[in-house]
């Protein structure tokens, strides 16, 4: 009886800090926000002393009023972003880069940044939807009310975002800066599946950075871009990568193999099965193959011995299942399940799933 008065009162205590955390929590993303608008991470990087960058130093190359900055990086030195470290001389304090904070870098270009997946996420166009999301909850199936993206902007968010090229801009770049970071790692894991194939296409590959990736880490496939027109119109040109606009409902380029990356969750079962038809047809009988690149949801067990960074993981994929709820009608992340109905319902002969220890898996489909 005492132990469980005593787990009682340890929850309550635990609750009655934990509760902060939903009071106060956009605070983490609007002060990591202002690190990346600030370039705050860049000004640290490229201090041209070997000492760390005191608060004088900082405001100047940002540009900012001493007095908030000193607020904002206090705020992100106790959330571990950036380092607080004495200078050599011990007679001041200054400021290091984490390997976090490097990674809010948006001039980086290096596969591990994602700053511009930041800024996407915080911009006012994708945050609004996030305050009308208990009214899709609260809807009947097939109800009345609108997905909250809908209801905010009065459109879906794709044809919001042709019709907003700026936004249209930031997704790609969000799209891009996460291929940088996990195509090497599809790559790796999956190198055998490139052998004999001839062409690869990227269904919704916005700029194209996913294609750039594989031919260069397969230099023998031709490989082509594959997404709305009025997104390939802008995309830049690349050695060995041909852009080509279309619609993946209607129907998808023939090729030797199909790569989609974080398409799918974007959509309900009905119009996932639709687009995985049209990549099975694309593909050759027996040799094709697609690639899908997306998260599955972990079944729950109740006796499961789970690492720390695998609880991480999953908190993530959880994450963006509610990301998907915000901004899209009917899409979602999938369980394996639920990845085994669309795909048979699409008629694939077979499918193998590959973990590459991240949020996303590939989940490799053979005609």
């Amino acid at each position: 009886m005492e132990e469980s008065k005593r787990n009682i009162l340890d929850e309550e205590a635990k609750a009655s800090l934990d509760i902060w955390r939903y009071v106060f929590g956009f605070a983490d993303i609007a002060a990591a926000k202002c690190a990346i608008d600030l370039k705050i991470p860049e000004a640290i990087e490229n201090h041209p002393s070997s000492q760390p960058v005191t608060l004088a130093e900082l405001s100047s190359a940002v540009s900012a009023s001493p007095s908030h900055l000193l607020r904002i990086m206090r705020f992100l030195v106790h959330q571990g972003i950036f380092k607080e470290v004495p200078t050599k001389d011990g007679l001041a304090t200054g400021y290091t880069n984490t390997p976090l904070s490097r990674r809010m870098m948006i001039t980086k270009r290096d596969g591990k940044s994602l700053a511009p997946f930041v800024l996407f996420e915080t911009s006012p166009e994708m945050l609004a939807p996030w305050l009308r999301l208990s009214s899709v909850v609260s809807s009947p199936v097939n109800g009345s009310h609108p997905p909250p993206f809908d209801a905010v902007h009065g459109k879906d968010v794709w044809a919001f975002a042709e019709d907003n090229p700026c936004l249209s801009v930031m997704i790609s770049e969000a799209m891009a800066c996460d291929s940088r970071r996990v195509v090497p790692r599809v790559a790796g894991a999956c190198h055998d599946l490139f052998d004999g194939v001839g062409t690869v296409v990227d269904v919704g590959g916005a700029t194209g950075e996913t294609m750039g990736i594989l031919v260069k880490e397969f230099p023998w496939i031709k490989g082509f871009n594959f997404d709305l027109p009025h997104v390939t119109e802008v995309a830049q040109v690349m050695d060995g990568v041909e852009h080509i606009g279309g619609d993946m409902f209607v129907s998808i380029p023939k090729c030797d193999a199909v790569f989609i990356k974080w398409v799918l969750h974007d959509w309900g079962d009905k119009d996932c099965i639709k687009i995985l038809k049209n990549c099975k047809e694309a593909i050759p009988p027996n040799i094709g193959k697609v690639l899908i690149v997306e998260s599955v949801i972990r079944e729950k067990k109740e006796t499961m011995i789970v690492e720390e960074r695998d609880e991480k993981l999953e908190h993530v994929r959880l994450m963006l299942d509610m990301v998907m709820m915000a901004h899209t009608s009917t899409g979602k992340e999938r369980t394996l399940k639920e990845w085994d109905f669309v795909l048979n319902q699409s008629g694939f002969a077979r499918y193998e799933v590959r973990d590459i220890d991240d949020v996303q898996s590939v989940i490799i489909a053979y005609r």
